[in-house]
């Protein structure tokens, strides 16, 4: 079988809102590769995952249904790439649920794990990949709501999703977090952004060491630039036409290429990792 060919550039385009509609984008992001059977490595799992209407947490999505696993998806209120998500999952032969949620409110946290274990009955995997990012010249520019919005998606969110999970997390179970290259490249335009992410980091390695006795890991993926709605959502048209091109392999990465990393640290291929991070960025040397 010949190997996927992916864009190696992507037509000038902006959407006005974010985190930005998936139905919107030229081309639209590359989910799945070609049709395969997958394997039953999630077996009888439940995964709840966080932005998994579309981009990276759709593609994660697809690939635990693929090797056997209920999802429940958490987005904000984009109901269309939610729905639509819901039916491939299901087509997929497994179940899905979809829950409209605002990460930060920790009630609502709380809320969104109590309907996925009262549907489910269970809860295995949890998946922390909600974010949002909004650009900046200047920190100076950064206004207090920002920053305090920025990390309240992308990391106090985590916390609450982490603590309202725990009580149903059990030896074998498995916690990823979605960090990001920015944590450890910097981004001069994502400070507050790329400071959340270095917090995710920080949260993947304490927590770990906190449940390792317990038996539940902790790992994270850090994707480099991954084609999605957070980008055209994020940066102006001329931005998101030169998108990705400063990595080794010269394009953005498709989301379809960062679900495996996932299936892996959810998976008991992972039995003897925790407290780690992959990092399919497109060929950026990180950590030393």
């Amino acid at each position: 079988m010949a190997p996927m060919t992916y864009p190696t550039s992507l037509p000038a385009q902006h959407q006005s809102r974010q985190p930005g509609l998936e139905s919107q984008m030229n081309p639209l992001p590359i989910h799945e590769d070609a049709p395969h059977a997958g394997s039953p490595r999630l077996a009888g799992k439940v995964a709840l995952i966080t932005g998994g209407d579309s981009g990276i947490g759709k593609s994660v999505a697809l690939a635990f249904a693929r090797e056997g696993a209920d999802v429940a998806l958490v987005y904000l209120n984009e109901h269309g790439d939610a729905e639509g998500t819901r039916q491939r999952v299901q087509q997929l032969g497994r179940r899905c649920l979809t829950i409209a949620a605002d990460v930060r409110d920790e009630t609502q946290c709380q809320q969104a794990v109590k309907q996925v274990v009262d549907a489910f009955g269970r809860l295995d995997v949890l998946v922390n990949n909600a974010a949002e990012q909004h650009p900046q010249a200047s920190i100076a520019d950064i206004t207090r709501d920002q920053l305090e919005r920025t990390f309240q998606t992308n990391i106090f969110s985590c916390f609450y999703m982490t603590k309202a999970a725990l009580p149903h997390l059990t030896p074998g179970s498995a916690i990823i977090n979605t960090a990001s290259v920015t944590a450890y490249e910097g981004n001069p335009q994502l400070v507050d952004y790329a400071s959340t992410k270095g917090a995710m980091v920080a949260f993947t390695r304490s927590l770990a060491k906190q449940l390792v006795d317990r038996g539940i890991r902790v790992n994270a993926v850090a994707p480099g630039p991954i084609w999605t709605p957070l980008i055209p959502s994020t940066f102006t048209a001329d931005q998101v036409a030169k998108f990705g091109q400063d990595t080794p392999m010269k394009r953005a990465g498709q989301p379809v290429e960062v679900a495996p990393s996932y299936v892996f640290l959810a998976s008991e291929d992972a039995s003897y990792m925790t407290g780690q991070v992959l990092h399919p960025n497109g060929g950026t040397a990180v950590n030393g």
